[in-house]
């Protein structure tokens, strides 16, 4: 049971990365603001990204229970005030409260698991978590596209309240973990904290912005490059001195941590570039509804959660782990590639087929370089470490999300310019004169000569970007070659053994 209760934690954290990728169309059609649709998406990870090294630093001083419920607490208000926006900057503002909480339920599930399951038996719970992730990936966009079909997608909002109360409640009855012991008042590292998160939000902005509401050499966007530049170095210094760090500087002297906090980089930048769109694409090409095009998302679900599961299973079998990542990758690079040369009539089983390869690698491979990196720390620097190599891993999902979505639209405007010049000058009714307003719906509304040019350069501005995609898999390949095979622990060191209590017997 208590392992059930962290599964839906995570359950909740990453379906809400997902959930309104297939739905987002029909919501910006409905609140306006479809030229900050990309911040829909690119909120909560930028949320998630800068509170998971927070909530890793503060839970290895106090203890994870206390800090889940505050997390599901942020995650459910997030939520009430989601499912109630009138307007997009207050989705945007939902999705941010939704963000913070969400990064805490992810860090602190993982970090949870190695509170009572030594690294070498923690390779099937990891599996497993790694499963959850999966599932959530299409179960999400598939519930966005069913709310969106059906009672509306404010439900992909109302759904999780009644999820956070079984979370709390599985939380407060079955969990039993060790408890922490440590000074009553503890200097935090509050202007760490700030500095870190103003850092990386200056670096989405350079990274949103940059090349497509501003040019990148408009001052704006070299101001924001300087930021960034001198608040990393403050951020640096303040962390070499203070007490409590929230990312500590000790732990870029452990290479493993090094090495997999790159790979998690680098492969992050891929799943979330090149996921994040992928629904809208399926929609757009094939002409299928929000919800169809969630069902054919399933082949990455099941191979993604097969092959973690497996995975995991064989790491606590064998004591084996850095083989699966270094696979796990090439294969990632193989999907990639095929997945950038689908086309407009590639068979739709081919286009599954393309996906399911794409989820065998990341299965081999998100799960274990957390593994690597827990397994490299003692017990008490276990959130910190867990928190700090995700951030890096968010920080590419915000990068992915972000450059590929600006790429993605600055790409299409100068295809439809090529072949539709009347489309993007407002001449069409229906379509507001900007390729940010090409929604499915109303592109399935033009005559077929329009549709056919429009969804030929939709392809042609998408999917050649999966291509340059692959030399960063390709830097967490050769990252991934030089981790010091370490023996997986057998126990876990705190001084005081976990108490993991089933209320169902064992």
């Amino acid at each position: 049971m208590v392992f059930i209760g962290l599964m839906i934690t995570m359950l909740l954290a990453s379906m809400n990365q997902t959930v309104l990728s297939t739905a987002l169309p029909t919501i910006v059609g409905e609140l306006g603001g479809v030229d900050q649709m990309t911040w829909v998406i690119t909120s909560y990870i930028l949320a998630t990204t800068i509170a998971m090294p927070i909530f890793g630093q503060i839970s290895d001083i106090f203890g994870r229970k206390p800090l889940l419920f505050f997390a599901i607490g942020l995650f459910v208000a997030g939520s009430l005030v989601g499912g109630l926006a009138q307007s997009i900057e207050w989705l945007i503002v939902s999705r941010t409260v939704q963000g913070i909480g969400g990064g805490g339920l992810i860090i602190l599930s993982q970090a949870a698991i190695a509170d009572v399951v030594p690294a070498r038996q923690r390779g099937k719970y990891m599996g497993l978590m790694g499963a959850v992730f999966a599932l959530s990936s299409v179960v999400g966009p598939l519930l966005g596209g069913w709310f969106t079909e059906g009672p509306g997608w404010r439900w992909a909002f109302w759904i999780n309240p009644p999820l956070g109360l079984v979370a709390v409640l599985a939380v407060a009855f079955f969990m039993r973990l060790p408890r922490h012991e440590h000074a009553r008042y503890v200097k935090l590292d509050y202007l760490g904290m700030t500095v870190m998160a103003t850092a990386t939000t200056c670096l989405v902005l350079v990274i949103t912005w940059g090349g497509h509401q501003y040019a990148w050499n408009s001052p704006t966007i070299l101001g924001l490059i300087g930021a960034v530049v001198v608040l990393a170095v403050a951020f640096i210094w303040i962390e070499a001195k203070a007490t409590e760090p929230v990312i500590p500087l000790s732990l870029f002297k452990e290479p493993n941590f090094v090495l997999s906090s790159l790979a998690s980089l680098m492969v992050g930048i891929a799943m979330f570039g090149a996921l994040g769109y992928f629904p809208t694409y399926i929609q757009m090409v094939t002409g299928v509804n929000a919800t169809q095009a969630g069902l054919l998302m399933v082949p990455l679900m099941g191979f993604f959660l097969a092959s973690s599961i497996v995975t995991g299973m064989l790491v606590s079998r064998t004591g084996r782990y850095k083989i699966f990542p270094l696979v796990g990758t090439i294969v990632i690079i193989l999907g990639l590639v095929l997945m950038s040369e689908l086309r407009v009539d590639s068979p739709l089983w081919w286009l599954c087929t393309t996906l399911a390869i794409f989820g065998i690698g990341l299965g081999m491979s998100l799960q274990i370089l957390t593994l690597i990196v827990q397994n490299a720390f003692p017990h008490s620097m276990v959130g910190t470490a867990t928190a700090s190599t995700n951030f890096f891993r968010q920080i590419g999902a915000t990068t992915g999300s972000s450059v590929v979505g600006s790429l993605f639209v600055q790409r299409l405007t100068a295809a439809l310019q090529d072949r539709l010049p009347e489309l993007l000058s407002g001449e069409v009714a229906g379509i507001d004169g900007d390729a940010n307003s090409l929604t499915p719906e109303a592109v399935h509304q033009l005559p077929a000569h329009l549709q056919d040019a429009i969804v030929v350069s939709y392809n042609d501005a998408l999917l050649p970007i999966y291509l340059f995609l692959t030399p960063l898999v390709a830097v967490a390949f050769i990252a991934l070659l030089f981790v010091r095979k370490t023996p997986l622990a057998t126990s876990v060191d705190h001084d005081q053994p976990a108490e993991v209590i089933h209320r169902t017997g064992g």
